[in-house]
């Protein structure tokens, strides 16, 4: 396709955008009531906005989950009072009753994997970056873009709703394996709540689809005069392969979830067979839970690369930016994002060794399992090449992405131990597997979402976040996730399983030793969990009394959304779309510091064969 086509696109998606241009290329626009600017807005950076506010409520839910459920964890024979203020009859004299333990543990799962590290990040990025960094006044469809947030909205006030019911919500943890799941006697969050819980998660895999289609159609069809697909930033790339990988697997979840309704409502078989209560046979037959397990994971394991690749691209840009260098490798790390995406397809069933799977059929996992640390280990090699000998500025935005960095090493390496699956029968289940998948999949991608905010805070709000705020918010962080996750890895060695509420029974007192450590790790989830709302604290201050940006392109980077005014209106740009010269790392090159992505190429340069540097 021309570049000639890509400009008549981006051009076109300015009549979808409210802004109408005159001969000149100018944008006049309509007046907007506060309703359709800001509630049911169009704007793609508006609808960011709200992704972003709405997954860091969902974040404080979430994450106060996880605390009051650490508070059983460290100290199992003490009394809180104010829990029972809270929650009620789910913690009469101030001790969390199993039942509520369970809705902590499902609900902290969900919020946090779903709603913040799934929406809130992919959302936020993927639609404040992707119409600023291509050239394009917007998405392919607004009016769909608006859609996939309201019906994120939905989920969200229904996923609320269950947390209100006199039953409780799901406690059939965030995977929601039947049979518990799938019958309503297994126990109070199996009834109301569980069917609230499903329906929240079908309305919410609508959104992701909306959302999605969007995504790619915008990358592939909207890009200004110039931008070919080898000059996008690799934020572009990695949200383009998240877009891909959420398009394929979320309908598969999605089949997954509906059927195991029609099993909790309409009688049928397809996850249960042979289940007795009270002595009494169920009338159903020929249903097999492991079907669950297979529809759950197929779409489970992209899901973590759809909550990874976000942050991936996040780093790649911030560290060349922030390193004043080019990135290392630009074509290596395009196709390692297209190797993790592909094989992500290709490994589901690690999570499912000890379900009785045939050892030869778990070998073909394992090779694919372990074979994805290959392009993940390129990306890591490229990351630490672009951070050699720079000009590195130990800003808050480029912690944060050295810190996504070094999560992710640490993290994961003990993906090699879980994916043998020799090895898995013994670690499966255990403290081992919570302190791998937080630190890979959830606190390194909350640092890249952390990144991504710090650094483009100024372009969202025209202000900056405060400084001071930001290092220690990411000291804390950065120590406390260690001193919280890195010692569940001993707990697992010994076999200490996961996801029990109390080791009182004499069968469990061999983990009584652990009990210090247990303490030791809640006191340090209280405190990171206090320095989060200090973030929160800091992001909404500074929206209304951060410092002003003076420059339009306050770090210096190459990439088009910098030069947009401070103050982006709807339609990004207020005259003619720039047309793109180069590939969007030129740092530090010829003895300049950087080269905006549409600066034209100098005879120089082309005599020289760096034309923009782009890989053919």
């Amino acid at each position: 396709m021309s570049s000639e086509v890509y400009t008549g696109q981006a051009q076109r998606a300015a009549v979808a955008a409210v802004a109408v241009h005159d001969g000149d290329g100018h944008a006049h626009h309509h007046h907007q009531s506060f309703i359709t600017k800001y509630i049911f807005s169009q704007d793609h950076k508006v609808i960011s906005k709200q992704f972003l506010i709405t997954g860091m409520i969902w974040a404080i839910i979430g994450g106060f989950f996880s605390v009051i459920f650490r508070l059983q964890l460290g100290f199992p024979d003490k009394s809180f009072p104010f829990l029972e203020t809270i929650f009620g009859h789910w913690a009469a004299g101030g001790h969390i009753s199993p039942e509520l333990y369970y809705q902590l543990v499902t609900m902290h799962g969900t919020i946090m994997i779903f709603f913040v590290l799934t929406a809130g990040l992919s959302g936020t990025f993927s639609n404040f970056l992707i119409p600023l960094q291509l050239g394009a006044r917007d998405m392919a469809s607004p009016f769909l873009n608006m859609l996939s947030y309201w019906f994120f909205f939905a989920a969200s006030i229904i996923m609320l709703i269950s947390l209100f019911l006199k039953t409780g919500p799901s406690e059939a943890g965030w995977t929601a394996y039947p049979p518990l799941s799938a019958l309503h006697e297994a126990s109070e969050g199996s009834k109301t709540g569980m069917d609230l819980w499903l329906i929240s998660m079908a309305v919410f895999v609508v959104s992701q689809l909306l959302a999605g289609l969007n995504y790619i159609s915008t990358i592939l069809n909207m890009r200004t005069k110039g931008m070919s697909m080898t000059r996008m930033p690799l934020t572009i790339w990695a949200l383009f392969f998240t877009a891909v990988l959420g398009v394929l697997s979320f309908p598969v979840l999605l089949s997954g979830f509906i059927l195991l309704l029609f099993d909790r409502n309409l009688g049928t078989s397809f996850y249960l067979s042979d289940i007795y209560i009270a002595g009494h046979a169920l009338p159903n037959q020929g249903g097999s839970p492991i079907l669950y397990e297979h529809l759950f994971w197929f779409l489970g394991h992209p899901e973590v690369y759809i909550v990874m690749l976000p942050g991936m691209g996040i780093t790649s840009e911030l560290l060349a930016t922030h390193s004043r260098k080019p990135i290392f490798g630009y074509l290596a790390m395009v196709g390692s994002l297209f190797a993790i995406a592909s094989l992500s397809f290709l490994v589901w069933a690690h999570h499912m060794f000890v379900s009785g799977m045939n050892p030869f059929l778990g070998a073909f996992f394992v090779l694919f399992t372990l074979l994805i640390a290959v392009p993940s280990s390129v990306k890591v090699f490229n990351w630490l090449a672009t951070l050699w000998k720079g000009n590195i500025q130990y800003t808050v935005p480029a912690l944060f992405a050295i810190g996504f960095v070094s999560l992710f090493i640490s993290g994961g390496l003990t993906g090699i131990w879980l994916g043998n699956s020799a090895l898995d029968l013994h670690l499966h289940d255990t403290y081992f597997v919570i302190a791998h998948f937080h630190l890979v999949m959830g606190i390194a991608a909350f640092f890249g979402m952390f990144a991504g905010v710090y650094h483009w805070f100024p372009k969202m709000f025209g202000r900056f976040m405060n400084n001071t705020l930001g290092y220690i918010h990411f000291w804390v962080t950065f120590i406390g996730a260690y001193l919280m996750f890195w010692p569940m890895h001993y707990e697992g060695l010994a076999g200490m399983p996961r996801r029990y509420y109390e080791y009182s029974a004499d069968a469990l007192a061999i983990y009584h030793r652990f009990q210090g450590l247990n303490e030791f790790i809640s006191v340090v989830a209280i405190i990171v969990f206090a320095v989060q709302l200090m973030f929160v604290f800091n992001f909404f201050y500074s929206i209304f009394k951060g410092r002003p940006v003076k420059d339009p392109n306050p770090w210096k980077a190459n990439t088009l959304e910098w030069t947009t005014p401070i103050h982006v209106g709807h339609g990004n740009w207020p005259g003619e779309i720039p047309e793109v010269h180069r590939w969007a790392y030129d740092y530090s090159k010829n003895g300049i510091d950087f080269i905006p992505q549409t600066v034209p190429v100098s005879p120089a340069e082309e005599e020289v064969g760096e034309t923009v540097k782009t890989p053919q």
